[in-house]
């Protein structure tokens, strides 16, 4: 029978290019080793890759680069539901906002993951042995006949196949009244913070029998460690918007806000730490302030360096790093989009102005990386000062493809490739990204796609 050529014809494009709400990512994260990479996204799932060992590809040719491996679906769990808050009314997504991992301790990796409320750690373990010969029981898990028993036999360990289990072990809530935006665990093990828009606390790990328990939510121990709620609202004129932990000293941990300032605890001091131990800022040029100046001095993400010596941050136009000696000013300052400067009315009317991007050193601290608009995003070698325009798209992704650099147009001589100011596609944004702890890996999260590069020309080149 003939194909009717009325009959609607598939637009293929458009279903690739489809992407539902509850697909997007919102966040990416390493573990300790770089052997494990966890995703969460809108819709509550998070998803865990795991690094494929060498062994499975082909022998390389003397000379060559060995080919690191790459990473497939370990495990997926929903972490988190829709839930609804009944005394303010209000819904609660069930958006993943952060992954962290927790140090590994023996065989099973455990991570915390949260929402705008309710944060919950997980315990992700590999069964490969199944126990078989039960005295009681027969093979389906049925008791037996206890007349048929006649003689007693030792249970053995029998080989199966590999099964990941994830099973959640605490959950963290009733302690925050605005969304959590970050949370960080200490370098003690044994202690994590977690920030919303007004207060920052701290939580215990490793209770246990000591915990609350009712309706299966856990109340542990917590300390509001940073309160800046004023006793009137009207006279808010700030929000906590990151936190993180010194990587190496416990007792310090780092805040940033909406006005651009970076504040440094120091716990030993007090046990409320509302007075800071350091203030960074970046004096402001009255001559350029705008309508548009605190949005756009808002910082969305900090990051310590791996030796504990910098701060990265970023706000809507810049990366700047920090010297924790030098408090007056960052001692880098990297420009990402300068263009879009005279873009900000625009941006300010389609609410981009207030996207929140993330950045990250590499394993060295030698480079720093961050995101864009137009599927781009940006490296920034800091020996140099020069930085470099990359782009996140399904060609690039491809085995062995190489990565090609990326120019934004904003006069003089046009190159071919070139891409103009108004013809950036402003939905396409990379906002979220992680770089492994040890080697040159990067993850970078466009919309609903993971994008992994690794830099296999030379794995002592850091950044291109």
């Amino acid at each position: 029978m003939g194909e009717d050529a009325e009959s609607p014809k598939i637009n293929h494009t458009f279903l690739r290019d489809y992407v539902t709400e509850a697909d997007v990512i919102s966040t990416v994260e390493f573990n300790q080793t770089g052997d494990l990479l966890a995703t969460g996204d809108k819709g509550g799932r998070v998803v865990i890759f795991q690094r494929e060992t060498e062994s499975k590809g082909e022998p390389e040719e003397v000379g060559e680069t060995v080919d690191s491996g790459e990473y497939n679906v370990y495990s997926t769990f929903q972490s988190h539901e829709p839930d609804f808050d009944y005394l303010k009314s209000l819904e609660i997504e069930e958006k993943i906002n952060k992954i962290r991992w927790l140090p590994q301790q023996n065989a099973a990796h455990f991570l915390l993951s949260t929402n705008d409320k309710t944060i919950k750690l997980w315990k992700v373990s590999e069964r490969d042995k199944r126990p078989e010969g039960y005295n009681l029981k027969d093979e389906e898990g049925r008791l037996k006949d206890m007349t048929t028993i006649t003689s007693l036999q030792v249970p053995v360990l029998k080989p199966t196949d590999l099964m990941v289990e994830v099973r959640p072990r605490r959950v963290f809530s009733n302690g925050h009244t605005y969304h959590v935006n970050s949370i960080s665990v200490n370098s003690d093990g044994e202690t994590y913070l977690s920030a919303d828009d007004l207060r920052i606390n701290m939580w215990h790990l490793d209770i246990t029998d000591r915990s609350f328990n009712i309706l299966l939510v856990v109340l542990v121990w917590d300390a509001h460690i940073v309160d800046i709620k004023p006793a009137n609202m009207e006279d808010l004129t700030e929000v906590i918007t990151s936190a993180e932990f010194h990587p190496h000293h416990c007792h310090l941990f780092v805040y940033s806000s909406s006005k651009g300032t970076l504040r440094l605890c120091d716990m030993r001091a007090s046990a409320l730490c509302d007075r800071h131990t350091k203030l960074f800022e970046e004096p402001e040029d009255p001559g350029s302030r705008s309508f548009f100046s605190e949005i756009i001095s808002s910082v969305s993400d900090v990051k310590f360096s791996h030796s504990g010596r910098y701060l990265l941050t970023r706000d809507y136009l810049t990366a700047k790093v920090w010297d924790l000696n030098m408090d007056k000013g960052p001692v880098e300052t990297y420009q990402v989009h300068e263009y879009l400067r005279s873009k900000l009315c625009s941006l300010y009317e389609n609410d981009c102005i207030f996207d929140k991007f993330e950045c990250v050193w590499n394993s060295s601290d030698s480079v720093i990386m961050t995101g864009a608009y137009n599927s781009f995003f940006r490296m920034f070698d800091r020996e140099t000062g020069r930085g470099v325009t990359l782009e996140a798209w399904r060609e690039s992704s491809k085995p062995r493809a190489v990565l090609r650099t990326r120019r934004v147009y904003t006069g003089g001589k046009r190159r071919r490739g070139d891409v103009g100011v108004d013809s950036l596609d402003f939905t396409k944004k990379i906002l979220h990204m992680a770089w492994h702890p040890s080697e040159n890996i990067i993850a970078i999260a466009a919309t609903n796609n993971l994008y992994i590069f690794q830099d296999r020309v030379n794995p002592e080149t850091q950044g291109q």
